[in-house]
């Protein structure tokens, strides 16, 4: 194992020297491992993730991860197409662990103590989920990534980012996306000119079908006021400029209701 790097010193633009955060949960998309692959992983991109999460932990931040399944199951979309749904979805649970692995080994090249909790029994790889156990993780410093998505079909990733969110007591979800540096009001890969939304409320990006999170996850976000910072992997040091209070990607925020 190579020595731990020297903690990242805040960058120039934050407005906190201090982090703002003690405890978040990191969703990355499947797609995010890919980098310019078609699907698959991309080891560089996958360093480069565990270089951001180092950067955080080494500001004393307690990290979480939910990762998705996309850039795998894009690959066996094709072997799927007119499977059951709920075994389809099982074995997008599968794939979400092939990803976890995969980022502990890599946070782990760092020295980073990690540990993969499953929503479903794989006990040679991976501790089951349990909430106290994963707290007392957190506590020690070590970062946590969350797999199975929460051990039931017909639910997301997404879904399961927010549910871990708040059994941990996460204080925010940082929602790090592939090709987008935040949320517009259309599809930037289709729409000639979409608006960038520098901030919004959970029940307008409902509304609105901006297709942040599914439904079910912004609901759950919505009515436990659990803000979602939305923000492009390849905006430079991205995660650690949030953690530190910069204005990055989009805010997604219920107010609380005035007594």
């Amino acid at each position: 194992m190579s020595a731990r790097p020297e903690p990242a010193t805040p960058p120039a633009d934050s407005p906190s020297a201090q982090p703002i955060f003690q405890r978040v949960l990191i969703k990355l998309s499947g797609e995010a491992l890919m980098g310019e692959r078609p699907y698959g992983i991309d080891a560089d991109r996958v360093a480069t993730i565990a270089r951001e999460v180092d950067r955080v932990v080494a500001l004393g931040v307690e990290v979480a991860l939910v990762i998705g399944a996309g850039n795998i199951y894009r690959g066996m979309r094709a072997a799927a197409a007119g499977m059951d749904r709920a075994t389809a979805d099982y074995a997008g649970m599968l794939a979400t662990l092939l990803n976890c692995l995969t980022i502990q080994d890599a946070l782990e090249r760092f020295d980073v103590q990690t540990r993969v909790q499953s929503a479903i029994s794989v006990s040679e790889v991976a501790e089951p989920y349990i909430r106290r156990r994963a707290i007392r993780h957190l506590e020690k410093g070590r970062v946590v990534i969350f797999a199975g998505g929460t051990g039931n079909p017909f639910f997301t990733t997404d879904t399961a980012a927010a549910l871990r969110a708040l059994e941990i007591g996460a204080e925010a979800i940082l929602m790090g996306k592939n090709a987008v540096d935040g949320v517009y009001d259309g599809d930037p890969r289709t729409d000639p000119d979409p608006a960038f939304l520098p901030a919004l409320e959970h029940r307008e990006a409902i509304e609105r079908e901006l297709r942040v999170m599914d439904t079910t996850a912004l609901s759950l976000c919505m009515d436990n006021h659990l803000p979602i910072y939305v923000f492009g992997l390849a905006t430079e040091r991205a995660i650690e400029r949030l953690i530190m209070g910069a204005r990055v990607g989009t805010i997604i925020s219920t107010p609380p209701r005035e007594a």
